[in-house]
């Protein structure tokens, strides 16, 4: 499966993490009058909208499990839109405020949290309650709802995971006798035995539309058990932690780990590099063998820092419910059913981002998707938000960083690694907090 998204320069994120799609959804005034598009009564259509998360397959299967929806008596069917990530923040915005939405969508990561903050999300506690009683909660992975939760209750359901995942070529590292690290320090040294033979220890890229390298950063301060937000959710990214982080970063880069021109690179760039056997480790999302056509690239578990931590930074994608709809009762049937019925998308191997149900990650054709199953087995378990290391619910705040210029420029300062780690995260504080 293609991973379109990256190919193309959006992000899952604003699930996840790439540019286009990470920026910032418009807060919208409140819109009052009737509803349009959502109109009809309790037995009225629910309108379901799904982004295009992977190659065209996704969605012509997607769109089958919504079609073959059979609704309780007196609820109404689902009808299936695509929204394209090109412009899906003024699709959704302008429908939203216009009450011409829909009734259940998927969306940028932030999403149902900004447009809960607005007043347009129906929470999902009752469906929640829901699943807790027909067994469905307890097939959800550990922590799959702490992300989703709010002071007025949970915005969101999990949908799938979007990880930022080390990777490494298994053929280049056999061929110069390397072995695999294990810790930063091993990595170091790694890194300077593969620059002895023109090779890259950090692949990575910080180009346009191209949000990786930046995010690796990130990953790397909560691999130290460090973040950029506090527990008062501001963004604080000047500390200890993340410092030190960084000076390792300055380490690799002045071992020769990164490839100069790294900060133009974009996601066809990086994949290029990969072809060329130019990386042999380095920072992706799940798909990267597919995006490559290398069958020998594998997931490399996460490393050990310096102060014996591990982690990773991980994107929650999420489906959402709106006010504007024909029924709760109907939104709510739908998206119980769709949650039991997406295991499909994995099953025909159209989808490769990292479930949220343990039924779908314990299932045999998902053990055939060799990238998303090393990054639920290495990553998914010491995972974090952006939140991080305040908390792991995700708030609409996160979106004065994510995706944004400032952070992006953040990352291509580190990687030409030409100024103080300290100085850059307080240029970094400094520019989101002036934006």
């Amino acid at each position: 499966m293609t991973d379109q998204l990256q190919s193309k320069g959006f992000s899952r994120r604003g699930f996840l993490g790439f540019a286009g799609a990470a920026a910032a959804l418009p807060l919208l005034a409140a819109c009052s009058g009737g509803g349009g598009g959502s109109s009809g009564g309790k037995g009225g259509i629910i309108k379901f909208w799904n982004m295009p998360w992977a190659s065209p397959a996704f969605n012509v299967k997607d769109k089958q499990i919504t079609l073959a929806y059979k609704p309780p008596k007196g609820l109404g069917a689902a009808t299936y839109q695509i929204v394209q990530w090109a412009t899906f923040t003024q699709t959704f915005g302008s429908a939203i405020a216009s009450n011409t939405g829909p009734a259940v969508s998927s969306g940028g990561g932030l999403q149902a949290f900004q447009y809960a903050a607005q007043g347009k999300i129906a929470y999902a506690d009752n469906l929640i309650a829901t699943f807790k009683k027909d067994g469905t909660y307890d097939d959800f992975v550990d922590g799959a709802w702490d992300a989703m939760k709010t002071d007025k209750g949970y915005a969101a359901v999990p949908y799938a995971y979007d990880m930022r995942v080390m990777y490494y070529r298994k053929s280049l590292i056999e061929k110069n006798n390397i072995t695999l690290p294990t810790t930063w320090d091993e990595w170091l040294a790694v890194a300077k035995d593969l620059k002895k033979v023109g090779m890259y220890a950090y692949g990575v890229g910080g180009g346009a539309g191209n949000n990786v390298g930046v995010q690796s950063l990130i990953s790397l301060m909560i691999n130290n058990g460090g973040g950029v937000f506090d527990a008062d959710k501001k963004f604080n990214p000047v500390t200890d932690k993340n410092i030190e982080a960084m000076d390792f970063v300055r380490e690799l880069i002045s071992a020769g780990a990164v490839d100069p021109s790294s900060v133009t690179y974009t996601p066809d760039n990086v994949y290029a590099q990969w072809k060329a056997n130019k990386f042999v480790i380095g920072f992706w999302s799940p798909g990267l063998s597919v995006n490559t056509g290398l069958s020998d690239i594998e997931v490399m578990p996460p490393l050990k820092s310096r102060s014996g931590e591990s982690g990773a930074l991980y994107f929650p994608n999420n489906l959402m419910m709106y006010k504007e709809t024909p029924s709760q009762e109907g939104s709510e049937a739908f998206l119980s059913y769709y949650v039991k019925n997406m295991h499909q998308l994995w099953d025909s191997q159209v989808f490769s981002s990292v479930p949220v149900l343990k039924s779908i990650v314990n299932s045999e054709p998902f053990k055939k998707n060799k990238d998303g199953l090393g990054a639920a087995k290495y990553y998914l378990p010491v995972a974090k938000t952006l939140a991080s290391p305040g908390g792991q619910a995700v708030f609409p705040a996160i979106a004065t960083m994510d995706g944004t210029a400032p952070s992006l420029a953040f990352g291509q300062v580190m990687l030409a690694g030409k100024t103080d780690s300290k100085k850059a995260l307080q240029d970094w504080k400094t520019a989101v907090e002036s934006a």
